[in-house]
């Protein structure tokens, strides 16, 4: 069921605006309630907290939708400290991580735009 419970929440996600995201997601709970009712419990209780992305400006939502930009920074941080392994004590540690996202925060303010507010 996997492959069609991800098609079925990207449905969701995929749709134009939020009134029809709504009403997608009122169809797959539907779907998924007798087949998987706790599914269909956590889609409901917890997929409306995404559309959230729809108040955004449409050129910006499919970039936001999803944590990619996030869990991509999390996984640097890990392999960057991975290589350390043991730390002297939290202050190192802490100087480590500052370092690499200020790094990435020069990155994400001089490199290309990723999101331009000012054409939204």
């Amino acid at each position: 069921m996997r492959a069609e419970v991800a098609q079925a929440i990207r449905s969701i996600f995929d749709a134009p605006d939020l009134p029809k995201a709504q009403e997608r997601l009122k169809e797959v709970v539907k779907q998924f309630q007798s087949k998987a009712p706790k599914l269909a419990d956590w889609i409901e209780n917890n997929v409306p907290e995404g559309l959230t992305v729809f108040g955004l400006p449409h050129s910006h939502q499919r970039r936001l939708r999803t944590s990619n930009s996030a869990e991509r920074l999390n996984q640097e941080l890990k392999r960057r400290t991975r290589v350390v392994r043991v730390f002297p004590d939290e202050a190192s540690l802490l100087r480590l991580v500052t370092a690499l996202l200020m790094e990435q925060s020069d990155q994400w303010e001089t490199e290309k735009t990723y999101l331009n507010m000012k054409d939204s």
